[in-house]
């Protein structure tokens, strides 16, 4: 299958190696998402994102915090939304400090649906991830904390 990794020679970086290698592994698992998603609930990621997103946040969300959690423009989080509202699987309410925003908040039928799709999306993870031994997940979750932490470091002078 031709993905990112086709780029790496012998004469490659390790860490470019890696960077690739992981990059193509998330690539692979987000395409199959994306894809048992739209086959199995009829909605993309993106819906799927700002769903969860405001699961975790029963009192809601102004669109600003969305658009910042979710790492898209504002324009997206608003089509995003729109396409939620006339679904019923979201509310936009009146902020009620600033007339000019809005809280975006799940609907109960848009509770009701995240809810199955949330369970079902855990065990594709599940799945996708079941060719890793435990202690090999374990071990990967340790390394990726480490370089995250290591990415999030002020530089040092």
């Amino acid at each position: 299958m031709l993905d990112l990794e086709t780029r790496i020679t012998g004469g490659h970086h390790e860490s470019l190696v890696l960077w690739l290698r992981m990059l193509s592994c998330t690539n692979r698992v987000e395409n199959e998402i994306r894809s048992r998603l739209r086959a199995e609930f009829g909605i993309t990621l993106p819906r799927f994102d700002l769903m969860a997103q405001l699961e975790r946040q029963p009192e809601g969300l102004r669109m600003g915090e969305l658009s910042k959690r979710m790492m898209v423009t504002g324009g997206n989080v608003t089509g995003i939304t729109d396409q939620l509202v006339a679904e019923n699987l979201v509310v936009r309410e009146p902020a009620p400090d600033d007339r000019r925003a809005f809280i975006v908040k799940l609907t109960p039928a848009g509770r009701r649906a995240f809810a199955r799709m949330a369970q079902v999306h855990e065990q594709w993870i599940a799945e996708l991830f079941s060719g890793l031994p435990s202690d090999a997940k374990t071990q990967l979750i340790d390394l990726l904390s480490t370089l995250k932490g290591s990415l999030t470091a002020p530089p040092s002078a």
